[in-house]
């Protein structure tokens, strides 16, 4: 190129993103099955999620949990010693949960595994000492936290945001655990834990034909029946801009966290401006949150924001954990980079940065197995095009300047959002009432409390 020559170099083509399309069948009771074979290496994978809606529990909240710690624990079929000896002998690694299973094993292996797998999921065995050590665990989890300002910042955030009836605002008290019966354990299982939205995705060294086989033989038993179709009000975000606060005298750093809930789905438009819009506000290290609370003013070891995508509502959220002195300071600043995002256009160049580095973590997952059998239930779960994954990079690459500014107004929503803080009440609310931010008072479980009379700590 001659040194007048002020023509712009091209573009380079992205790579090509060649996923590989599950083979599907649907058995009779409902569950749907995606193979997906990959005969590269001698290993294969199994996942099976039971994708159902949320559903709140009300007075027992935590049975879900409850079932989730108890399901693998052996079968009606292989007590747990036998059970768990056996899954050691082939050197796999399974998971059970209320939501389902994942394993991973060797190809040789691979029958064996999922029939322990389907044994472990379809029979499972509760009995009442596993019952009462889990309960017992969970109590004391919850003893143990009881003064972690992390744990009741997170509580009071999702209560609020959501409201304390919606399936992702209800919390776990003891009182809660103690109304659980290992009969509420057994009845969850039953009503929720059946094949109207299962979806068993193989991914690895397998044959179609033969996979097709052994899923017919080990999940046709498994009894067709529909789960309960629960109601519950949709959150509503407030009506301005305001602090809530919960006094955590042990306190010594305040837990910051602004939070809006969103309805934002995996196939709209906006799901791709809005993720690269979130890396740039506080999903990177280099990210405006982080740059300013941790880089430039040394308030914190680190600032974050993230978004949620989904058929249900999910919230947007920018956190960081502050020292007690700097908490009013760091709530100006997270404002300001909030609105920062929403008001001036983010450079080319830090845009095609944090385009580049989603790209490249894509890239690299691509090919691993976890993350193919992810791409085909989301594809199924999301209703999402076929090609949602062949078009990520394309699609990534098309996000503006322009539709960051635009989701930015869409999703963080700076005149509607809470600022929960948990903290040291004595020590940060003067410098709060400063900022003349509307500000109303909690208790750690979210409920509403008059403006208390604070305590300032003794002095020396």
């Amino acid at each position: 190129m001659q040194a007048n020559d002020r023509t712009q170099p091209k573009p380079r083509k992205s790579p090509i993103i060649n996923i590989k399309k599950p083979q599907t069948f649907v058995l009779d009771n409902g569950m749907k099955v995606l193979i997906v074979e990959n005969h590269k290496l001698p290993r294969v994978s199994f996942n099976l999620t039971l994708n159902n809606a949320p559903f709140t529990e009300g007075n027992k909240k935590g049975v879900d949990e409850l079932t989730s710690n108890l399901i693998g624990n052996g079968s009606k079929i292989t007590t747990k010693a036998a059970f768990n000896e056996e899954i050691d002998f082939w050197g796999v690694d399974i998971n059970f949960s209320s939501h389902g299973a994942t394993a991973n094993s060797l190809s040789k292996y691979s029958v064996r595994v999922l029939e322990l797998m389907a044994e472990g999921v379809l029979h499972p065995n509760f009995t009442q000492e596993d019952f009462d050590k889990e309960k017992a665990k969970l109590i004391e989890g919850m003893k143990a936290e009881e003064k972690s300002v992390p744990a009741i910042a997170n509580r009071v955030v999702d209560a609020l945001a959501f409201g304390k009836n919606h399936p992702s605002g209800e919390f776990m008290t003891e009182e809660t655990l103690n109304n659980i019966t290992l009969t509420d354990v057994e009845t969850n299982y039953k009503t929720y834990f059946v094949p109207e939205n299962a979806y068993l995705v193989i991914v690895g060294d397998v044959k179609y034909e033969n996979a097709k086989v052994v899923v017919e033989k080990l999940f046709s038993t498994w009894e067709k029946k529909n789960t309960p179709k629960t109601t519950y009000d949709i959150p509503v975000n407030t009506s301005n801009l305001q602090i809530n606060l919960v006094d955590v005298p042990n306190a010594v750093q305040s837990e910051i966290t602004l939070v809006n809930t969103v309805n934002l789905k995996m196939g709209d438009p906006d799901f791709f401006p809005a993720v690269i819009a979130n890396q740039i506000l506080g999903g990177d290290f280099n990210s405006y949150l982080n740059m300013n609370l941790r880089e430039k003013n040394a308030w914190t070891y680190g600032a974050r924001s993230s978004i949620g995508a989904g058929k249900h509502t999910s919230k947007f959220f920018a956190k960081s954990a502050v020292r007690n002195a700097v908490t009013d300071s760091a709530v100006v600043e997270f404002i300001k980079e909030i609105k920062r995002i929403r008001t001036e256009k983010v450079t080319e160049e830090v845009l095609e940065t944090v385009k580049a580095g989603y790209i490249g973590r894509f890239v690299m997952q691509v090919e691993k197995p976890q993350a193919v059998a992810r791409y085909a239930l989301n594809i199924e779960t999301e209703k999402l095009p076929a090609d949602f994954y062949e078009k990520y990079i394309q699609t990534i690459s098309a996000v503006t300047a322009e539709d960051i500014l635009r989701v930015a107004n869409k999703y963080f929503l700076i005149d509607n959002i809470r600022i929960v803080i948990a903290g040291k009440g004595s020590e940060i609310t003067p410098g709060l009432e400063k900022l003349k931010i509307p500000m109303f008072h909690f208790d750690k479980y979210g409920n509403p409390l008059e403006k208390p009379i604070l305590e300032k700590s003794p002095s020396l």
